[in-house]
């Protein structure tokens, strides 16, 4: 049998006030990981800008961008360039008043295969997205590129094993999750542990669950809180890639802007789910109350 594997990579970088400055590291390490044989590269969540959903402010609404637009115009030219598939995120401008924090895919040839919009939306201090984002309206269904399906979420998604699932059933062969997360930076080094273990291992959950590999990327450096209402955001990088069984086969340091490459054999998935064969003994027959708010006592 013949095998089919791709090879990804993981784009971490910080984020500052410049949109061309950001755009620029994006590219940077996009060409050095081109260079490196990659041929799917994954950006972090928002990655033009800084993380403004820290406060709730109309003035970064300007931020926003209608798709097609700059951003997937020039990263486009970037993935045609070197026959590449790019995932980047954008703060989508819909239309008047409508924006969505927007996960687009570039194919090979530079056009865009497909969007996703975050369906989860966070509502947290220093994380005030239901300020900005209109929850998606596209369901959870993979991409189809020249070099796979593919099933992508952002960020708060990650925590959704329902999400991960969906994808999968819909024929999903690599999960991507592109990331803003990072620590307050009061708590305590145990606490923050706890935090970034906790993200790193729900996500290699949901490859195990689906006997998929896991694509998760996530941006570095401290970003200020301009209102002070917060310490702001120390983001945890840690953007890593794993196998189909939860394997870790490329991890980022926590500090560091880094490119990140890994093999993905996707005929694994088949020979893992003949050994753990769970989309065969899924009980459809009665997982009706997941449909339920809450299970209340009768």
């Amino acid at each position: 049998m013949s095998r089919h594997t791709v090879r990804a990579a993981i784009i971490q970088h910080a984020c500052g006030v410049d949109y061309e400055e950001n755009l620029g590291r994006s590219i940077q390490g996009i060409e050095e990981a081109a260079a490196g044989g990659a041929n799917i590269i994954l950006l972090p969540e928002l990655h033009t800008c800084l993380y403004f959903c820290v406060e709730a402010h109309t003035r970064y609404f300007d931020l926003a961008e209608p798709i097609p637009g700059p951003t997937t115009n020039r990263l486009g030219e970037v993935a045609a360039k070197h026959g590449l598939v790019i995932i980047c995120s954008v703060f989508e401008r819909r239309s008047k008043g409508l924006y969505h924090n927007t996960a687009v895919v570039l194919d090979t040839d530079g056009g865009i295969a497909g969007r996703y919009r975050k369906m989860h939306i966070p509502d947290d201090p220093g994380y005030y997205e239901k300020f900005y984002f209109t929850p998606g309206d596209l369901g959870f269904h993979p991409i189809q590129t020249s070099l796979g399906k593919l099933g992508v979420l952002v960020c708060w998604d990650q925590w959704f094993p329902e999400a991960a699932r969906l994808m999968s059933l819909a024929g999903a062969e690599i999960l991507f999750y592109p990331s803003a997360i990072g620590w307050d930076p009061a708590d305590n080094p145990a606490e923050k542990e706890r935090q970034r273990d906790a993200w790193i291992t729900v996500q290699r959950a949901h490859a195990v669950a689906n006997n998929l590999p896991v694509v998760t990327s996530n941006r570095v450096g401290h970003e200020a809180d301009p209102s002070r209402a917060t310490d702001g955001a120390d983001f945890w990088g840690s953007s890593f890639i794993c196998g189909q069984q939860g394997e870790i086969l490329a991890q980022a340091s926590a500090d560091k802007p880094e490119v990140i490459v890994a093999d993905i054999d996707l005929d694994r998935t088949d020979e893992v789910r003949r050994i753990w064969p769970y989309m065969r003994d899924r009980r459809i027959d009665a997982y009706q109350d997941i449909l339920r708010r809450h299970i209340d006592d009768e």
